[in-house]
């Protein structure tokens, strides 16, 4: 174990100080021209001039192509048979404004050790809730005080917080990233949460894959397939038990949600996943919303240098060419068409390039209009906390890399407008 740490550190620390090299560009005017490839023309040169041309053929080579290139494929069946153990409930949560539920999904079929542990608010006197699914950095504990919350026993980065010893949690650790996760007011509104500690299945770390859910894999599969991708896998199995075993859950509006590196996770699971009725990115960057074409803050080396293991091997073959990739991002975008899709970002993250990623929408809505639907209906960047948009929502949050309540507001009041909640 001790040697994995020291590999584990002195590989960040490399990968940190390579990915310090790599030039890094924030001015609009020395942007190299680029050309977006079109997700209304098929692979053989063909134009997609309707749905159904669309939902048979476009779509699904785009999928094939995001999954080879990019996020991995995944090597597990359509259909997973799971273990449910409910370690709690609490009828009188949030001080009595809401039911949480601690849930503990086994995999017996894939792996004998894989456990993914849920955090479920449900809100009370609502008979059928729209629920968002999301995955949180520090453990379910770090996102609320309530104590009854169990600690992660996971690896933690423990560059997130000094509460965290030896890359492991800790009862100081309980409540610090409380401020990402409003549970009151999601409640409040007739939301229900669900949340997993997204190192569950694997930890964020070159070799997380050794204690997580790829260890069951040959190298060849493990290497086609990515740390992203199981983050992905992650929220749709959470899906599976809501859909399954939670009669107060409308199975028909479950909401896709994640902040940054799970903001891709998020998208991913959303264009595999058509049970996510709508789909959220929360300054999710490079990788994520944010057109990769586009040389501003953050790159895929980048990418690639200090995060080996997010994406599958292939990706890496566009470090230095990526223009050469066969996709953008804006198509993983119109992968959710035609379900509502939100994409958020933060005025002072340049890292993660929130021009591209509202241009990244803009371009989605083509694929919207096949299906009649108007997407974000401008092509004007708005101003600082300022949302727009009709099926595709947008908005550019005062402030840094955060997911924050004015975030989550915004998302409800989109939500309202194409969910009723009874």
């Amino acid at each position: 174990m001790k040697q994995i740490a020291v590999a584990l550190v002195l590989g960040l620390a490399v990968g940190k100080a390579v990915a310090q090299k790599i030039p890094v560009n924030y001015d609009e005017s020395q942007m190299p021209a680029y050309t977006l490839p079109n997700p209304l023309v098929l692979s053989n040169g063909k134009p997609v001039t309707s749905v159904s041309v669309w939902e048979k053929t476009r779509r699904p080579e785009l999928l094939k192509l995001f999954a080879e290139e990019l996020y991995g494929v995944n090597p597990f069946p359509s259909t997973i048979k799971s273990t449910v153990e409910v370690k709690t409930v609490n009828e009188n949560a949030l001080g009595g404004k809401a039911i949480s539920k601690q849930i503990t999904l086994r995999f017996p079929t894939i792996s004998p050790t894989a456990a993914l542990n849920v955090l479920l608010y449900l809100p009370k006197n609502v008979k059928k809730a729209p629920t968002f699914v999301s995955l949180n950095f520090t453990g379910n504990h770090s996102t609320t005080h309530e104590k009854e919350v169990l600690v992660t026993e996971n690896w933690v980065n423990s560059g997130f917080d000094k509460s965290f010893v030896n890359n492991r949690a800790t009862e100081a650790s309980r409540g610090i990233a409380e401020r990402r996760w409003p549970y009151e007011a999601i409640v409040a509104r007739g939301y229900a949460v669900a949340t997993a500690y997204y190192g569950d299945l694997e930890p964020d770390h070159a070799e997380g894959w050794r204690t997580g859910i790829r260890s069951v894999l040959t190298p060849e599969q493990r290497e086609k397939w990515s740390a992203l991708g199981v983050w992905a896998w992650s929220m749709s199995r959470m899906v599976d038990y809501l859909i399954q075993h939670e009669g107060q859950i409308d199975a028909k509006k479950i909401i896709g949600v994640g902040h940054s590196r799970i903001g891709k996770a998020t998208l991913w699971a959303g264009a595999e996943d058509p049970r996510f009725a709508v789909v959220i990115s929360n300054d999710s960057g490079e990788g994520g919303a944010a057109l990769a074409r586009r040389w501003i803050g953050e790159t895929v080396e980048h990418l690639n240098t200090q995060f080996p293991h997010w994406f599958c091997a292939n990706y890496k073959k566009y470090n230095k060419a990526v223009a050469e990739l066969p996709v953008d991002q804006h198509e993983l975008l119109s992968l959710i068409a035609p379900r509502p899709l939100y994409v958020a970002s933060a005025s002072k993250d340049t890292w993660a390039d929130p021009k591209g990623e509202f241009l990244s929408a803009v371009e989605a809505g083509k694929v919207y209009q096949l299906y009649k639907k108007t997407g974000l209906g401008t092509s004007e960047m708005p101003a600082v906390n300022t949302p727009v948009g009709q099926t595709i929502g947008y908005h550019l949050r005062e402030g840094g890399h955060d997911i924050l309540l004015y975030d989550w507001e915004q998302y409800m009041n989109f939500i309202d407008k194409h969910i009723k909640i009874q």
